[in-house]
């Protein structure tokens, strides 16, 4: 694990802003109140699993909002599957309200408005949470939204087998490799789909094929390597050894676009990321799009127009000045 935030660094009066900029950049954006501001405290360390990430977090009384404003500025479509450690702490999405107590767990999505907030006067909040591509859970999301802001037990059962893998990666300062990673995060992917499934009222996750499973890791593959400017169907294909034509024959099966375009797609939700991010509003709109891939300016504000109805600097001029 790595430490980005320890509020003990920095002046009183910078920590509120400080944490509301390392838990947007690391989890999603969202914004903070404190009740307290003088003593609040946090503590912040997240480890990458390619595509996911774990991310451990300590804080004194807060509340978080995930706004829809935010949503239309920065939606990574990701899940997000939190242990609560210690604290009393409160969610609220989906027009569920809930306490979840230490040894619980619960689910939520960055694609629809929540409140959050670290309740306990006298314990810090402290907790794990493993966040990841809505893409590469293999249920149905009409499902999922069932169990969103819904305790589930994280001491007994498949959810102790999941809080555990969790905890212990928070926890243990393991050094892997990128292969390594990749397989941490398909343990606790899988992991999460036994215990959502479980509480779906189904015996076992659904079965998932081998060509299903092919196509998890080839999303997992292509979110690592959206900054390839040489990242197309071809290469993708040859990383997983397979053809082509196989290759295409895989999306079309499980995906509502092609290779080319999912690609294209979710290049364009990092670039609009960027460009709505005040941190990064002196980095150049040529750099962003560099970043994730687009090598010609003039193509990527010709499909950047295309996807969002208006060129790079007027999205950004707009987002940042709170008029999307």
């Amino acid at each position: 694990m790595q430490t980005v935030f320890n509020s003990i660094e920095l002046p009183v009066q910078e920590r509120a802003e400080a944490w509301r900029h390392v838990t947007s950049s690391a989890l999603i954006p969202t914004r903070i109140h404190l009740p307290e501001p003088p003593v609040f405290a946090a503590q912040l360390e997240v480890k990458s699993l390619g595509a996911a990430h774990i991310t451990a977090m300590s804080y004194t009384k807060l509340f978080s909002y995930r706004t829809p404003k935010l949503i239309r500025q920065s939606d990574p479509e990701h899940y997000q599957m939190a242990v609560v450690r210690t604290g009393l702490q409160g969610i609220e999405q989906n027009r569920t309200r809930n306490l979840v107590r230490s040894g619980e767990l619960v689910v939520y999505d960055s694609s629809q408005p929540f409140e959050a907030s670290c309740l306990s006067n006298t314990v810090k909040g402290r907790s794990v949470v493993l966040q990841f591509p809505k893409a590469l859970l293999p249920l149905p999301a009409a499902r999922i939204t069932r169990l969103l802001a819904v305790p589930l037990p994280a001491s007994r059962g498949i959810g102790r087998l999941l809080t555990q893998f969790l905890i212990t990666l928070a926890e243990d300062r393991i050094d892997c490799t990128e292969a390594d990673a990749l397989r941490l995060e398909r343990t606790a992917i899988d992991l999460t789909v036994a215990v959502l499934a479980h509480h779906l009222e189904a015996d076992a996750p659904s079965p998932v094929s081998q060509a299903h499973l092919l196509y998890l890791r080839i999303l997992s593959f292509i979110e690592q390597n959206l900054h390839r400017a040489d990242l197309d169907t071809a290469a993708i294909a040859a990383a997983h050894h397979i053809s082509v034509r196989y290759l295409h024959r895989i999306f079309q099966r499980h995906h509502h676009a092609g290779v080319s375009a999912h690609v294209r797609a979710r290049r364009l939700d990092h670039c609009r990321r960027d460009l709505a991010d005040p941190a990064q509003c002196r980095v150049t709109i040529v750099s962003i799009a560099g970043r994730w891939g687009f090598t010609r300016a003039a193509e990527f504000s010709r499909l950047f127009r295309r996807e969002t109805g208006c060129s790079p600097s007027d999205y950004r001029t707009a987002a940042l000045t709170g008029n999307t």
